[in-house]
């Protein structure tokens, strides 16, 4: 099935015939659905916190012991999908079609004075609703003749402009971000953006841009890391027979993973705590205090569950006859825990010894804390509870094609379930030694999909890594915190923009 020049291709790409030939098998063999028990929700998985308990989170953070914080943004490629209705509406206005009103293009075009990307100079004073002119507006905000807005990633367009002329990106805005909640104690922020190769000068021209100003205005350092999407987590693309797909010069065709090929890139931090939160999830600096407060409760929900897992953690070493009634008495403490706090249930164990083995095998593991907010019809992932392959249940975040929607029982999860992922999380990377875990081994690697694409006009198959909040997280000990929707302000398309969170 591969040739000597696909073997030489797929080792330049810095892969290995062993693992294309896995991808051609799971194509083949597909993927297992995941087997949810019950969505998660506020009776069971979802813990809703009161105003005692909220600032009982944040003042933990603030007086916890944590070896280096960090901040983890992943931003896409070219920002086309935010513009995909304007890039409609300027084709048809070419073709001597007219928008109605209510058509999104023509709605950004009469609102332009309303975005911080505005300016007289270049789109002129907004006189009519005439074809010529919302082209004209169409035209220089997507192509070279003005912004270059549609070959451009979100994170160096302008999102927010204030009442003192400042306008700030979406980068900025997380730099803002890092400096109130994720400040080292030495005065650092910690910033690691995913970002594309061919954008990398256009991220570095934004931060030299406001760098030193906002160093002298807040009184931080920033250390900031722009890191890729390493090739090598590429994945073959094969055709509808499952044979590897063939480009027009008869090369194989290899697409970026999706979001779940960043564990690589996490996995390389140093620093303990992380907090990640996706590009586009920024607001007006007027809503940072609400912002930065359930941040720093996720924050501190995490070290508080960090501790009381090192503290069990610690016992158990401190126990030397798994039998005795000590270490019993420890373990039922442990598995009750385990239940109530994370929704693991373990299932039953032949022995002492095993039973503390197992106990150790789950408290050991990475941390995330996850954001969770009520469904309001937004895209996203949601929180369900899930049977695992060793008998025991997790929380785990599921988008919807992992969702067997043949299956009765999984059909009324997903609809009876109450909220969703925003992609606001918190991890927690270093074991009980204080030693950094390998995030590769706590990937489920049963958690990936196939998507169907094409190329050239011809039909693929697609396969996309276990995501990096999904399956590549799928054995860490995760806990679910309702947070208000108010945190939660993503700019999936440019009339996003209009949106309150995001003008003065």
């Amino acid at each position: 099935m591969l040739r000597k020049e696909d073997i030489v291709q797929i080792e330049q790409r810095g892969s290995s015939v062993e693992t294309v030939e896995q991808q051609i098998e799971r194509f083949k063999q597909g993927f297992p659905w995941m087997k949810i028990v019950a969505p998660a929700t506020p009776e069971r998985g979802i813990q809703v916190l009161d105003e005692e308990a909220v600032q009982a989170a944040a003042k933990y953070y603030e007086g916890a012991k944590i070896n280096g914080k960090c901040k983890f943004v992943p931003a896409s490629g070219a920002a086309s999908r935010m513009f995909k209705d304007l890039f409609s509406g300027m084709d048809a206005l070419k073709a001597g079609k007219e928008l109605s009103d209510d058509a999104p293009a023509a709605r950004f075009v009469d609102s332009i004075g309303a975005f911080a990307f505005y300016s007289s100079e270049l789109f002129g004073e907004q006189t009519c609703k005439c074809p010529e002119y919302r082209l004209s507006v169409l035209s220089k905000t997507l192509t070279d003749e003005g912004l270059g807005y549609g070959s451009k990633p979100k994170g160096v367009l302008k999102f927010h402009k204030y009442t003192d002329g400042e306008i700030r990106t979406a980068f900025a805005e997380h730099l803002v971000e890092a400096q109130n909640y994720m400040r080292n104690d030495d005065g650092t922020a910690n910033l690691v953006v995913t970002i594309s190769p061919e954008h990398q000068h256009l991220f570095e021209e934004a931060y030299a841009q406001v760098k030193e100003a906002y160093e002298a205005k807040y009184g931080v350092r920033y250390n900031i890391t722009f890191t890729f999407q390493d090739k090598a987590t590429d994945t073959v693309a094969v055709d509808v027979d499952n044979n590897p797909f063939r480009t027009e010069t008869d090369s194989l065709l290899f697409r970026p993973a999706g979001h779940g090929a960043l564990i690589y890139n996490l996995n390389r931090i140093e620093d303990e705590v992380v907090s990640i939160k996706n590009i586009d999830n920024v607001a007006n600096e007027r809503l940072l205090p609400e912002t930065a407060t359930w941040k720093k409760v996720l924050l501190g929900k995490a070290l508080e569950l960090r501790d009381r897992i090192y503290s069990y953690l610690n016992a158990l070493d401190a126990c030397a006859e798994p039998c005795s009634d000590e270490c019993k008495a420890l373990c039922d403490e442990i598995e009750a825990f385990l239940d109530n706090t994370l929704c693991i249930k373990l299932p039953a164990f032949g022995d002492c010894a095993s039973r503390v083995a197992a106990l150790r095998g789950k408290l050991n593991r990475p941390i995330r804390v996850a954001g969770m907010v009520k469904n309001q019809g937004e895209p996203g992932g949601g929180p369900f509870i899930i049977a695992e392959k060793d008998g025991s249940t997790s929380l785990q975040v599921l988008e919807s094609v992992q969702i067997n929607m043949s299956d009765d029982h999984a059909r009324n999860a997903l609809a009876s379930a109450t909220h969703f992922n925003p992609v606001d999380i918190v991890c927690c990377l270093h074991d009980y030694k204080g030693q950094s875990f390998n995030l590769l081994e706590y990937v489920d690697e049963d958690a990936g999909f196939i998507s169907s694409k094409s190329y050239q006009g011809r039909e693929l198959k697609a396969l996309e890594l276990p995501g990096l909040w999904n399956g590549a997280m799928s054995n860490w000990n995760t806990l679910f915190v309702e947070v208000p929707l108010a945190t939660f302000n993503p700019v999936k398309v440019v009339l996003d923009l209009l949106r309150p969170a995001h003008q003065n």
